[in-house]
């Protein structure tokens, strides 16, 4: 064994420690920003689902002549 070896190996195991800190944190990161993406589009599908649900036509898209009333939706 080498003089000072058990130094080296004491300070390596504490930057690894702060290096893991790190790791973790830039995952929760990432995870948030992840999560507020798929929050806009859960708000983004649910707006697109509610928008003609009951099948009434709000103007935005030409209904189709000669189909019966009950039955269509979106």
């Amino acid at each position: 064994m080498f003089i000072g070896q058990t130094k080296t190996l004491g300070s390596r195991k504490r930057f690894l420690g702060w290096d893991a800190r790190v790791s973790e944190i830039y995952n929760v990161d990432e995870m948030r920003q992840e999560l507020d993406e798929l929050r806009a589009l859960v708000n983004t599908l649910l707006t697109i689902i509610m928008e003609e649900a009951d099948g009434v036509q709000s103007g935005a898209a030409q209904p189709i002549p000669n189909l019966p009333k009950i039955g269509y939706s979106m």
